[in-house]
């Protein structure tokens, strides 16, 4: 198996993109969460790619992909999904099964809402959709929502220190020299850009019309009924195990899975969860 990495040309907005698997096969599309980028699926792509055509691009203002400036570019998740979106038919891709992580999720779930029809199936890990998923960590970020003044912006600034990026990756691991210090320190470098900062903030604010999106994501769950699996790290202080729980309630056949790790629960068992993956697939998009 052979990654490429590409860069293409979204109207006008360079995006990066990691791909393997013959284009042949059914698509799945990888999105990634916050602080990181495609990088973080160095280990599952591997497991997927024999079966299918794998798609991992960087978000705007996330790694390799381009960083306009924010007189330019307004970081919200609806502008993000729209690129991403626009990336999908630049690539010429009709149809795809979605792995949506963290801030991966608001945009893969968008797009489902936006045209049901070309995502074919749904794998998240920890990637939430519930109020019931928001844990007590949320709580800094929610007040900055209530009164978003400069003092409650400049509160969150330690969510993009260094130290933050350790404990994300190891909080919740039984063993942390297991995690490969190589994604973090990735993650570290691009936060590190000059202007990235006020990217990040930006976008912690917006994440405020994602939980305002539950109710229609729950909506399109119910009509639709996706196929589903849920594979979660039991231990991520951020997305708790409730929210995996909840897609039954609007998807009765999901497939909820829990492995005993965090929230970077693929740089503990990229292994199992490309197992699962392979086997949910293969029910459903072939």
């Amino acid at each position: 198996m052979s990654a490429h990495f590409n860069t293409i040309d979204v109207d006008g907005l360079k995006v990066f993109y990691r791909e393997a698997g013959a284009c042949t096969r059914p698509t799945v599309l990888l999105l990634h969460g916050f602080p990181s980028a495609s990088h973080m699926f160095r280990d599952l792509i591997p497991e997927l790619a024999t079966h299918y055509h794998v798609v991992a691009p960087d978000l705007p203002g996330f790694g390799m992909t381009e960083q306009p400036a924010r007189e330019e570019f307004a970081y919200t998740f609806e502008n993000i999904s729209k690129v991403i979106d626009r990336f999908t038919e630049v690539l010429g891709i009709e149809t795809f099964a979605i792995y949506v992580f963290d801030y991966g999720a608001p945009v893969g779930f968008r797009l489902a809402v936006k045209n049901p029809r070309r995502v074919t199936a749904i794998v998240t890990q920890n990637g939430n959709t519930y109020l019931e998923g928001l844990s007590d960590a949320f709580a800094p970020v929610q007040a900055y929502w209530k009164e978003p003044n400069q003092a409650n912006r400049d509160a969150l600034r330690g969510f993009l220190s260094p130290q933050t990026t350790l404990w994300q990756y190891t909080h919740g691991v039984a063993d942390p020299s297991l995690i490969s210090p190589d994604g973090r320190n990735l993650d570290d470098f691009y936060l590190a850009r000059p202007g990235n900062d006020e990217i990040q903030l930006d976008l912690l604010l917006d994440y405020k019309s994602n939980v305002a999106l539950y109710g229609t994501i729950q909506a399109y769950l119910r009509k639709y009924r996706p196929p589903v699996l849920a594979v979660w790290g039991k231990n991520d202080p951020f997305f708790i195990p409730p929210g995996a729980e909840a897609f039954k309630r609007d998807v009765p056949s999901a497939d909820i899975r829990f492995v005993d790790s965090g929230h970077f629960a693929l740089e503990t068992h990229a292994h199992e969860i490309g197992a699962v993956m392979r086997e949910f697939l293969g029910k459903h998009v072939g």
